[in-house]
């Protein structure tokens, strides 16, 4: 019997364009299945037809039949199903909702009646397979703990079905194999594991089928070598040598702690003006801290950070004058998206309307211009909250994950997009991310951060021996 199968299933969102279209699929207990595609493409609609957040949640028009452990889900509930499948969502700060670890991971168990001895130990065996602290703050997490936390917070609820969609964005490479040997263990164990992932180097050699969604339609994949390869090529750095000459930000003995937790740690380094520095390091070593320090969206704890783009903006607070000179890009693109369209949304820091259609045409956006950005999927929506920041023409451009959610294409088209822009605008560019493929095209200069303190310093072999 399989554990999750589609029958002719379509959908719709608006009652006109279908997004999925007559689709056959099938998952068995004792694997894990991947579903693969372009951004936009359906695979977390797919996602959230099969555990009942469509149409029972999310609205929208939705056609054929549902068979969940051998019944269909016609009718049923959100919760009748909620104890047959868990769901890690793509988005981390939508699924949490407590202030501390312990009681996030508990929420689900509560919910689901678990005696509190129960919940306990549930507690702590979660927290052992994802190196979570009970105690943490939810709050201070950085993107792959909180990513890491959601996926603790599903696992600990114990359904044989689980469902994560794109579990591997803001992890770095120990937490994404520390991921997904438990994930081989659950399906080894009798569960039936379901990923929808982009990062295909680091999950293929845990699965064991592939299913492409393309044009609607769901197609398993034979040869898995050949589709790995098309979508895993390292990406061509285009931009010319750097030389540095001057700073942009001068950073002097910088810490930062939340309660008795040091995040950083006398962090003492030099952002070169012009330059494309790239932030490296395992998840929670304070890559992002320190992105929120330069843009001045903390204040250090102890030390400073000097910027030398305009005399006129001061050292210390965060300005008008000082945003329109430095574009921050965040890791949820929610954050920032909150006009009607694309198109305003693109407009509304630009600067001017000529400048905002050339960075649409540049990041491949046109197409959307119309939509309202909320109604995007989460590599579309990334994608906007970057032409709306670029397109103001920032003399200081920080990425915090900008490639996350990107299928290779457009993962391609993003670097390719970024590096030409900086060679028009000769801005600076601060950007942190986790994936290999395109590390090395967004780097003259690296900065390996590890447990808070700056580790290396220096150009693209750092980046090499980083992923190595």
């Amino acid at each position: 019997m399989s554990a999750v199968k589609l029958n002719k299933i379509s959908f719709s969102y608006d009652g006109k364009t279908k997004i999925l279209n007559g689709v056959d699929f099938d998952m068995q207990y004792g694997e894990i299945t991947l579903i693969a595609g372009h951004s936009g493409e359906g695979k977390s609609t797919l996602a959230s037809i099969i555990c009942g957040i469509i149409p029972n949640v999310n609205g929208g028009m939705l056609e054929g039949e549902v068979f969940i452990d051998g019944q269909s889900i016609a009718g049923k509930k959100m919760g009748d199903i909620c104890r047959k499948v868990g769901i890690v969502l793509q988005n981390a700060d939508e699924q949490i909702v407590h202030k501390i670890v312990e009681d996030e991971i508990a929420f689900g168990c509560e919910n689901l009646a678990f005696t509190p001895q129960k919940i306990s130990k549930q507690i702590d065996i979660v927290c052992n397979l994802m190196r979570l602290s009970p105690e943490w703050k939810t709050r201070w997490l950085s993107g792959g703990q909180k990513q890491r936390l959601i996926t603790a917070s599903t696992l600990a609820m114990g359904q044989k079905i689980v469902i994560l969609d794109e579990p591997l964005a803001n992890l770095d490479r120990e937490g994404g194999a520390l991921l997904m040997d438990t994930l081989k263990s659950l399906a080894k164990a009798g569960y039936a594991v379901l990923i929808v992932e982009h990062r295909l180097d680091m999950v293929m050699p845990f699965v064991d089928r592939v299913w492409h969604i393309i044009s609607g339609k769901a197609v398993e994949v034979d040869d898995r070598e050949a589709f790995l390869r098309a979508q895993t090529k390292a990406i061509d750095d285009k931009c010319p040598l750097f030389e540095i000459k001057d700073s942009v930000f001068d950073i002097k003995e910088v810490s930062f702690s939340v309660k008795k937790r040091d995040i950083l740690q006398d962090i003492s380094c030099q952002i070169p003006k012009g330059g494309r520095v790239l932030l490296l390091g395992e998840n929670g070593c304070g890559k992002t801290t320190l992105l929120r320090l330069i843009a001045r969206l903390s204040k250090p704890g102890a030390g400073k950070i000097y910027q030398y783009i305009d005399e006129k903006i001061g050292q210390s607070r965060g300005s008008r004058k000082f945003y329109k000179r430095v574009g921050v890009v965040y890791q949820n693109p929610d954050y920032q998206l909150f006009m009607p369209t694309v198109k305003e949304e693109i407009e509304f820091c630009a600067e001017n309307k000529y400048y905002a259609s050339h960075i649409e045409n540049i990041l491949g956006v046109s197409h959307l211009l119309d939509r309202h950005p909320q109604s995007l999927s989460q590599g579309q929506k990334r994608l906007v909250s970057i032409a709306a920041v670029v397109a103001g023409n920032p003399d200081v451009l920080i990425l915090d994950e900008p490639t996350v959610g990107q299928d290779y294409d457009g993962l391609k088209r993003l670097v390719n997009a970024l590096n030409e822009i900086h060679m028009q605008t000769g801005n600076t560019m601060i950007t942190v991310t986790h994936d290999i493929r395109c590390a090395d095209a967004l780097c003259d200069v690296a900065i390996h951060i590890k447990d808070g303190k700056v580790l290396r310093f220096g150009g693209k072999q750092i980046v090499k021996d980083f992923f190595a």
